[in-house]
């Protein structure tokens, strides 16, 4: 059984077949999915958090995503204040620095970010975190303020991750996890499949991130959860493991790290 670590259900790209991509993921083996609300504008995230509470399999994740931070405001605190407070929101997130898009400025992005991680140690709550750079700027001043906010006290996971090996071993040491996408499936996968067999199974998960990325094979169409074990079959070639061993490892990883109950 797997778990989908990063995905959008609640994206406009499933409202006409949702049900049919769930029951999609549930036949392929997944059996929960971490419904990110942010990325799709401040209506992103009572659309997941709704999820959340109508589909048995999904919990959420509500926050601010870097390319957004620029239209973060008053409203948008009070609208995660109170969806934080739901049962089926079981983190913050996605939220992080994207320096090579460039969607916010720099230290708008910088102070949003902090300001998520400080509500999830208020919450104590995990993080989903998205980090992207052209040079090591983005991914080292991320770790700073990582570090001087979260203190410590919360987890949190590099989703989507395609950094060095280097990096996503000092991301471990300041307890984050680490997962992969469908780029790890890519003919061209950048030396992603090297670096994945670098880093502990105890500390990795898998994910879709749907709509986006679908994995070799599927390119260039709509994601979605059921693909998430073409994610993990990449994983188990590259770290020589049963593709049976990984789907327990990253399941119980990310039920640690989301603390997420069977069936929740």
């Amino acid at each position: 059984m797997w778990i989908d670590s990063h995905c959008h259900l609640g994206a406009d790209e499933f409202a006409a077949d949702r049900a049919e991509v769930l029951a999609r993921a549930r036949a392929a083996g997944v059996e929960q999915c971490v419904v990110i609300g942010s990325g799709y504008g401040l209506a992103g995230n009572p659309r997941a958090a709704l999820l959340a509470d109508a589909e048995p399999g999904l919990v959420a994740t509500v926050g601010v995503h870097p390319h957004e931070a620029k239209d973060h405001g008053d409203e948008g605190r009070r609208l995660l204040e109170s969806l934080l407070d739901r049962p089926g929101v079981v983190g913050v997130g996605e939220t992080g620095l994207d320096y090579h898009y460039m969607n916010s400025p720099r230290d708008v992005q910088r102070a949003v970010f902090a300001e998520q991680v400080a509500l999830a140690r208020a919450r104590r709550l995990p993080v989903s975190i998205h980090v992207r750079g052209d040079g090591p700027d983005a991914y080292d001043e991320l770790l700073d303020i990582w570090r001087s906010e979260g203190r410590g006290e919360i987890e949190g996971v590099l989703h989507c991750y395609t950094g060095t090996l280097e990096y996503g071993l000092r991301a471990l040491r300041a307890e984050l996890y680490v997962s992969f996408s469908g780029i790890l499936t890519f003919k061209k996968d950048r030396g992603l499949r090297a670096i994945a067999a670098g880093l502990p199974l105890e500390r990795l998960l898998v994910e879709t991130d749907a709509p986006l990325l679908a994995p070799e094979g599927h390119r260039g169409r709509r994601n979605e959860p059921a693909r998430v074990a073409q994610v993990g079959e990449a994983l188990a070639a590259a770290k020589g493991l049963t593709v049976g061993e990984v789907a327990e490892a990253t399941s119980r990883n990310a039920r640690a790290l989301f603390r997420l109950g069977v069936g929740a």
